[in-house]
């Protein structure tokens, strides 16, 4: 079985950007991400030279990072007709190998580089996307696919580098992928009993056990 492998690292600090055919509006975003070569701080908040704007929704402890597999792209390609599509074009810090919704769990501990994260919870995606991308309907038909990526907070501060293997250290909740936590929250699958658990999972980001604690309510 081949290790997982963060290929490609991309950051970027949010700016200004004009209207488009999607929209008069302009509007501001640290969306746009840009790939750097060699070892880059990772802190509890950010990688060096990275940043949000929209920090309701974005950043935070547990949204430190933004991951996606790189195995989706050779799809999208396809799909939007987009053969020069990169990485980083979905918005992500690490791009990576191996991995995927499917096979990624919350609460997942990695090693990759100097650093350990945990996976916190799904990417849902939002008009940024779209825009950044120049697709109107990107952000639908990501959400359609539940292939977002995932969001890890930062256990353990270090160097990280594009070629550094992303090794599982932990896996505490198994029976919780990030496709059925994403596929859960859309009502796609009805279970309360999941529901309930995640509610009290306390790796799961707090936005989202709030979200699963309102849902047993109703």
């Amino acid at each position: 079985m081949t290790t997982p492998t963060l290929l490609s690292i991309q950051v970027g600090l949010p700016a200004q950007h004009g209207a488009d055919h999607i929209s008069k509006k302009s509007w501001e975003s640290g969306i746009f991400k840009q790939p750097i070569e060699g070892r880059i701080w990772l802190d509890s908040i950010n990688l060096t030279g990275d940043g949000q704007r929209d920090l309701e929704n974005h950043g935070g402890p547990f949204r430190a990072l933004l991951s996606y597999s790189a195995e989706l792209y050779p799809m999208w390609r396809e799909e939007l007709g987009r053969p020069d599509l990169s990485y980083g074009m979905f918005g992500e810090n690490f791009t990576i190998s191996g991995l995927d919704e499917t096979t990624v769990c919350i609460g997942d501990v990695y090693a990759i580089g100097q650093a350990q994260v945990r996976v916190s919870q799904p990417r849902f995606p939002c008009w940024k996307l779209a825009r950044r991308c120049g697709i109107k309907d990107l952000a639908a038909r990501v959400e359609d696919k539940m292939r977002g990526g995932w969001y890890q907070q930062v256990l353990k501060e270090g160097y990280v580098e594009a070629g550094d293997s992303v090794q599982l250290l932990e896996r505490p909740y198994p029976q919780y992928s990030i496709q059925f936590i994403f596929a859960l929250s859309e009502k796609r699958i009805d279970d309360r009993k999941s529901i309930a658990e995640l509610a009290a999972i306390p790796a799961l980001s707090d936005g989202w056990r709030e979200m699963f604690a309102e849902r047993l309510a109703e």
